[in-house]
């Protein structure tokens, strides 16, 4: 595919930060919304990104988009998404938090509750709750990421074993269209399996975005959760798995 010189540089915008949308493209080039979503389709129809309403993302296949990126990707989404998830989480409850954007945003919803204990494989979440008294937090050990401060590896899948909490709130790269989840780094899969196994109802937190990636490395089935968090279920095969699958499915912006 032939690209003009404002394809390119979209592309490496969407590269760059994961996701690229049509009011903003808009406005950086000084052109209309129209000629902004002409180019996003014709780089679509070429493969190289994959459209979101109002935008398009970068296709990672083999490699997550940057830890920064993926904070500012349906950031706004991902704070309801967070609150939604807390909201199902009593005061006294032992959980699980993994590695994660949107799991992070559930931390920061959980700052009002009282007498929690977290155990948690992520660096930032700790460290945001380990401030409030109400709160205690045990973390893992074993190979930190720098990228995005995720604990990894075989010690931090022994740790979580030692477990078995009320609530595990995980989240995925990627959701297949057969309800596969995905991810990219086989380390972190493997705690994200450990912390299903170890928890008596799981929840999966994930914007609508992840519909639209793929990752190369299996989690599991949404059939293994118990609840699913997400601001719009896009996918109608993934809703009519949770329906047969007995999965609470929770759409925020319904």
């Amino acid at each position: 595919m032939y690209l003009t010189g404002r394809q390119a540089e979209i592309l490496d915008l969407a590269k760059a930060e994961g996701r690229v949308l049509v009011e903003e493209l808009a406005q950086r080039f000084s052109v209309t919304p129209q000629t902004i979503r002409k180019d996003l389709n014709d780089l679509c129809d070429a493969r190289v990104l994959n459209r979101i309403h109002g935008g398009a993302i970068f296709p990672s296949g083999k490699e997550n988009v940057k830890y920064d990126a993926r904070r500012q990707i349906a950031a706004t989404e991902k704070q309801a998404i967070g609150r939604a998830a807390a909201a199902l989480i009593p005061d006294n409850a032992s959980l699980f938090i993994n590695i994660g954007t949107t799991t992070e945003a559930v931390g920061e919803a959980l700052l009002d509750h009282r007498e929690l204990m977290v155990i948690t494989n992520n660096i930032n979440v700790a460290n945001r709750l380990r401030v409030f008294p109400s709160i205690e937090v045990v973390i893992a050990g074993g190979v930190v990421r720098g990228s995005d401060g995720g604990i990894v590896g075989e010690a931090a899948v022994d740790f979580i074993r030692q477990f078995k909490v009320d609530f595990a709130v995980i989240g995925a790269s990627a959701i297949d269209h057969d309800g596969a989840l995905l991810d990219f780094d086989y380390r972190e899969v493997k705690v994200a399996q450990a912390i299903i196994a170890n928890a008596r109802h799981v929840i999966l937190v994930s914007d609508s975005t992840k519909f639209e990636r793929t990752a190369p490395v299996r989690i599991g089935h949404i059939s293994q959760v118990q609840t699913f968090i997400t601001d719009r279920c896009i996918v109608e095969n993934v809703r009519k798995i949770c329906s047969e699958q007995g999965v609470k499915l929770v759409e925020t912006e319904e």
